[in-house]
């Protein structure tokens, strides 16, 4: 699929934005795990149901400020933990490790909603786990 957890980051952003749901699961684990403010969602099946039918607002879009490899992490056995650099590099190994995305949740009016840091956990090649951290106040709309 992919050989840096950071571009599995960025599809997932590109792909819940399209409402491309299909091809959204195709990136997460089985037992993929949102931790976010108001809620935690458990299994795919349940992220992917809260996503299309159950979010309060759809029409939306995530602008990625910056994508931050934090490498293997305690999730990534040590047989894959790829170059020690942060990342798998190019291989033919699927990505493991974790990766911190920063960036602003925008309304069809290109008005943002607040900004979050999500920390993605990536695992044989799939979204395993994000962590959702959101800032809601006035100092996230100046970014």
């Amino acid at each position: 699929m992919t050989d840096r957890p950071a571009t599995l980051a960025r599809e997932y952003y590109r792909r819940t934005d399209a409402k491309a749901y299909d091809a959204l699961a195709e990136l997460l684990a089985p037992d993929f795990v949102h931790y976010r403010p108001d809620r935690t969602l458990r299994g795919r099946d349940r992220f992917l149901a809260f996503t299309r039918d159950e979010r309060p607002l759809t029409d939306t879009t995530h602008v990625v400020d910056g994508v931050y490899d934090v490498g293997p992490g305690d999730s990534a056995d040590e047989e894959s933990a790829g170059d020690g650099a942060g990342h798998n590099g190019p291989s033919d190994e699927p990505a493991v490790g974790d990766v911190a995305v920063r960036g602003r949740l925008l309304d069809a009016d290109d008005t943002t909603l607040f900004a979050f840091l999500d920390v993605f956990t990536v695992h044989d090649g799939r979204v395993r786990r994000i962590e959702t951290y959101a800032r809601s106040d006035a100092d996230a709309k100046e970014n």
